[in-house]
């Protein structure tokens, strides 16, 4: 985690209306910084090329407050990825939107673009998800990249809490995401890393794994940066103390908010996580700007008990009320 104090423009993420963007020009979808280690794998595919019809996922999605309830009011959608109709199903929090994030193809494919855009205006609560993991599948030439973008304006609380991903054998896969959090705002974001489809004894057979996180506020200040690179064929491979540490799940939950001092955060956090069979740490973010923790499993379940539990215990300290049952099944 390294902090910055540097005040640029926030990536291509602005206010720009929709029908100014050109969503299907490659400098939309395509990332604007690909590590070494995935740009190593570019390639013209025998298959669809990149920025292809079925090749290129686009969701833009634009949610108010409207009187007690927050409201999706604008969107574009460009499949593969799609959402279901937000879902007001949080009995404590019943002005709250939770919206299902599909990808119709069933999961990441070669050459595969998709971005993300969500904003969250003024005084809204809003919940972002996912449908069921994200499966990342081989590839044989080429790579795949994602790129999400959530903005939280002031007073806004946005929650964004995808199920894990899952890289099968010969995965190439880069992530970038970009929080844009507003001082009077809140943002939890979490992301899963499994080491892949164990149970068929493909356990870091991935050829390259990366993301990119930056957390900035609303006028482009740089607040912090977190990076994963994985790579099990390079020396040392992923399963040393300083990564995995031969365990099978890497989670971490990020929590960018004032309502609370940073400090009370981070001790929430760690305090949540009581499974003896995880492992786990936290600290505040640079700036006291919030805090994070990550986690360490062996076990699928033990990684998701252990992240809810923590989204649970921030969650009742940030806004006084338990985590909703996503009903996923």
């Amino acid at each position: 985690m390294r902090a910055a104090r540097d005040r640029l423009a926030p990536d291509s993420h602005d206010r720009l209306a929709p029908q100014f963007r050109d969503r299907l020009a490659p400098e939309y979808y395509e990332p604007v910084r690909l590590p070494p280690e995935v740009s190593a794998y570019a390639a013209k595919p025998d298959t669809l090329e990149p920025g292809s019809p079925a090749k290129v996922g686009i969701l833009d999605l634009v949610y108010a407050l409207r009187g007690d309830r927050t409201e999706l009011v604008a969107r574009y959608e460009k499949s593969p990825l799609r959402i279901m109709r937000p879902l007001h199903v949080d009995p404590r929090l019943p002005g709250m939107a939770c919206t299902y994030v599909m990808a119709t193809g069933g999961g990441i494919a070669q050459a595969d673009r998709y971005r993300q855009d969500l904003w969250c205006g003024p005084g809204t609560q809003t919940l972002f998800t996912t449908q069921a993991a994200t499966k990342v599948y081989r590839m044989e030439q080429d790579y795949a990249t994602q790129r999400i973008h959530l903005t939280a304006d002031d007073g806004a609380y946005a929650e964004y809490l995808p199920d894990p991903l899952i890289p099968f054998a010969g995965a190439r896969f880069h992530q970038s995401v970009m929080l844009t959090v507003h001082e009077n705002a809140t943002v939890v974001y979490g992301e899963t890393v499994t080491a892949g489809r164990t149970a068929r004894g493909e356990r870091h057979a991935y050829t390259v794994l990366s993301s990119d996180l930056e957390i900035r506020r609303s006028d482009g200040t740089l607040l912090a940066v977190d990076t994963l690179r994985l790579r099990p064929r390079a020396p040392g491979g992923v399963n040393g103390p300083a990564v995995f540490a031969g365990h099978d799940h890497v989670a971490s939950l990020f929590v960018v908010s004032r309502r609370r001092p940073a400090a009370e955060i981070a001790d929430t956090l760690h305090r949540a996580v009581t499974d003896p069979e995880v492992l786990h740490g936290a600290s505040v973010l640079p700036d006291d700007c919030g805090a994070w923790v990550r986690i360490l499993a062996r076990a699928q379940p033990r990684a998701a008990d252990a992240v809810r539990t923590a989204w649970d215990a921030v969650r009742r300290l940030l806004t006084g009320h338990p985590a909703p049952d996503l009903r996923k099944q």
